[in-house]
This record gives structure tokens, sequence and C-alpha cells, in this order.
């Protein structure tokens, strides 16, 4: 057998198997959460969770002081296109600048999708943003799914999934996945206390941001293993 042949015969290891199966999880619990969505199946939660960020006095004032407030505007943009267009452009440069191309060029069309994604999504399912409260954001589009979720975890997952590619100690890839897990669920939130989105939305967003980015892993371990130029994306594993 050549070489060719035993690469792509080769078993999934432990990780890969992990990293598949929450794919499937993810992916699957978001069309669940979907279908729900539709049918209006879980409205009251999210209305009690909406107002639990408002204050019981006027739900026009979000949950805390104001400093709490200014500092939720401030993360909320790290699920923006504009800051995450800005973080994607120096890594793609940084990598191209480190010589690895593939990586580079996989990096930008896995967001580059995955917006493309996101932004027919919304113009399919078109759910009305919360009218129960105030919104502390300006918006442009409908609500379902959260963009600023769902493109703001798939963005960070997927650089987390590519850094770790080229880091080999254990402590410091989990610490980068858990910064990246920690801010998409910081800008998700964030999205709920600004008054902006369902939860649902924002739980659809997580999902699938999530998925998205366990795709992209996967593909870049099979490319990894198959393409003459694997070794600018790192390890496979």
């Amino acid at each position: 057998m050549n070489q060719h042949a035993r690469t792509w015969s080769r078993r999934p290891n432990s990780t890969e198997r992990i990293v598949a199966a929450g794919t499937v999880i993810s992916f699957s619990l978001f069309v669940l959460l979907t279908i729900g969505v539709f049918y209006d199946v879980g409205q009251s939660l999210d209305r009690s969770i909406l107002l639990f960020f408002r204050s019981l006095d006027d739900t026009a004032d979000a949950l805390g002081p104001a400093w709490i407030e200014e500092s939720a505007a401030e993360l909320t943009a790290l699920g923006g296109y504009t800051i995450l267009s800005v973080v994607v452009f120096i890594s793609v440069v940084t990598l191209m600048l480190a010589r690895k191309m593939t990586a580079a060029l996989f990096l930008i069309s896995a967001v580059v999708t995955g917006s493309l994604v996101s932004t027919l999504a919304k113009r399919v399912f078109d759910r009305a943003r919360p009218d129960l409260v105030n919104h502390m954001d300006v918006t442009f589009t409908s609500s379902f799914p959260s963009a600023h979720a769902m493109v703001g975890a798939l963005t960070w997952l997927t650089l987390a999934a590519v850094a770790v590619r080229f880091v080999s100690r254990p402590a410091l890839r989990v610490f980068i996945l858990v910064g990246a897990v920690t801010i998409a669920l910081m800008v998700g939130i964030t999205r709920v206390y600004l008054g902006v989105h369902w939860p649902t939305d924002v739980l659809a967003g997580w999902l699938f941001g999530a998925a998205w980015a366990g795709m992209c892993w996967m593909a870049a371990n099979m490319i990894g293993r198959t393409f003459r130029r694997r070794n600018e994306l790192g390890q496979t594993s």
C-alpha cells in the first residue's frame, strides 16, 4: 500500500472522534432548536431570561451599574464584523509572513464561508428582534440566529483551531481553546443583556458556530494528511 493510500485509511484518533461527535451533536441540536423556534416552543423561557437582565422597576434599564452596561457594549464588539475582520486580517498576514500559506487560505475560507451561511440563515428565518425591552445596541438585520454569537463563535474557535496546530505544549493548547470559548460565550451573553437578541438566537449561533469550527478542524486534519504542503497546516492532532 502506498503512502497516499495509508494516509486515507488511517483511523481517526481519540481527539478526532471527540471533535466529530461534538460537531454532530452541535449541528443536531441547532436543527432541533431551529424547529422549536419555528413553532414558538420555549417562547416563555426566552422572555423570562431576557427580562432577567432588566431592572424590575424599569425594563428600559439593564441590570447592574452603568459600568457593566458599558463593558457589555465593548465586549459585544468582539463578535462584530469590524473587530473580527481586523483580527482575521492580522492572523492571515501573520501566517503568510510565516510562510504558512495553506493555513492562511484555510482560515480566511472557513471564516468567509461561515459568515455567508450566517447571512443566508438570517434572511431565511427572518425572525423579529425582541420587543420586550429597549435595544442598547444598533441592529440592521433580523434576529435568528445571532450573527454575533454565530460568526463570533466560528471565527474565534477556528482561529484557536488553527493556532493550536502550531503549538506543541498541551497546556498552552488548552489555554488557547478555553480563551476562544470564553470570548464566544461572553459575546453571546452580552447580546441578550443588551436586549437585541432572544436567548434562543444566541444559543443557535453558538451551536452552529461550534459545529462549523469542528468541521473546519476536521477538514484541516484531512488536508494536513493528504496534501503535499501539509507542513503549512501544522500538526494534525
